[in-house]
């Protein structure tokens, strides 16, 4: 009888543990020691700004709303500005949490090769809303914070990061490949482009990295990826990751790896493509969109991430 009553009043106590703390007080990462305020106090953030050349401390919810002007543009819909404001806070607390700034002294920056892109001129009350509306607010999968990815314009689908980012390890749980109901009228050019290089061009962003290869009178799609996406392109007498050679031959001008055709005529290659980006998590114009059906902030990340959360770090 005795055991029992022990074991009845075991279990009793876990009961509490489990249903009286708070919603996701037992469930949530910490915020990283380094720039730790206190649990449920907002964090404060040594920032490197670039344009100014020099370190300068932010309260947390400040730095995101400098990050989201930057970011996106500030006369966009809300719902869409206060899910990219999700996606940026999320990005800060995992880079500060497993990687170290390049510039000595600081948590983070604003450089966009860092981390994320930075536009303070540019904060207004539409984006002020987006971040108070949301403060504290990130995604987390199994209790830690997640590749909050993002990019322009999907083309009509994301991709798996092996696909769009030639991710080299085991594929996230959380991301997976999805319809994305990018804005109609985004810009032509996010939505279908085409481009133009002179083969030694592409020779020398393969040159970039590895294969060198001999001159070239064809470039094949070897492999695609489930949202049709070119995985691996044969270049003459090598073959690259579609990803990587993008970036090596220029984003902004090759502007993903949806490829609809390459041609090589000459001394010139063409390529043409859907979308703007690497594809993988959010895309931006996908949320515009559903930012105007009225779908909220919490329904468009998790469209684009599974298996997450929404959660609130601090009051």
């Amino acid at each position: 009888m005795l055991q029992r009553g022990l074991a009845f009043g075991l279990l009793l106590v876990v009961a509490l543990v489990l249903v009286g703390c708070p919603p996701g007080a037992q469930r949530r990462p910490a915020i990283p020691q380094e720039i730790s305020q206190g649990e449920n106090q907002e964090p404060r953030l040594d920032v490197f700004v670039v344009e100014d050349k020099q370190i300068k401390q932010f309260a947390f919810e400040d730095y995101v709303a400098g990050v989201l002007a930057g970011e996106m543009r500030n006369d966009w819909p809300e719902n869409a500005l206060a899910a990219q404001a999700i996606l940026a806070r999320t990005f800060a607390l995992k880079f500060i949490k497993e990687k170290e700034s390049r510039y000595e002294g600081a948590d983070i920056s604003t450089d966009i090769e860092e981390a994320q892109a930075w536009n303070a001129a540019e904060v207004n009350d539409r984006v002020r809303q987006a971040v108070s509306r949301t403060r504290g607010q990130v995604l987390v999968h199994r209790n830690d914070f997640i590749n909050s990815w993002f990019h322009a314009h999907a083309g009509g689908r994301t991709a798996t990061a092996r696909e769009g980012l030639n991710w080299k390890d085991r594929e996230p749980p959380y991301i997976r490949s999805v319809d994305s109901p990018d804005f109609p009228q985004a810009p032509p050019d996010d939505a279908r482009w085409t481009a133009t290089f002179t083969k030694q061009e592409v020779i020398e962003a393969l040159n970039k990295i590895g294969p060198r290869p001999r001159d070239f009178t064809s470039i094949d799609i070897v492999s695609r990826g489930p949202s049709g996406r070119a995985i691996q392109l044969r270049i003459g007498n090598v073959t690259v990751h579609a990803a990587d050679f993008r970036i090596a031959l220029g984003s902004t001008e090759m502007k993903s790896t949806k490829l609809t055709s390459v041609r090589v005529v000459g001394d010139q290659v063409t390529m043409s493509g859907e979308g703007f980006g690497h594809g993988v998590g959010m895309s931006q114009w996908g949320a515009f969109q559903m930012a105007q059906d009225g779908r909220s902030p919490e329904d468009i990340v998790q469209h684009y991430f599974r298996n997450v959360r929404v959660v609130k770090m601090w009051e």
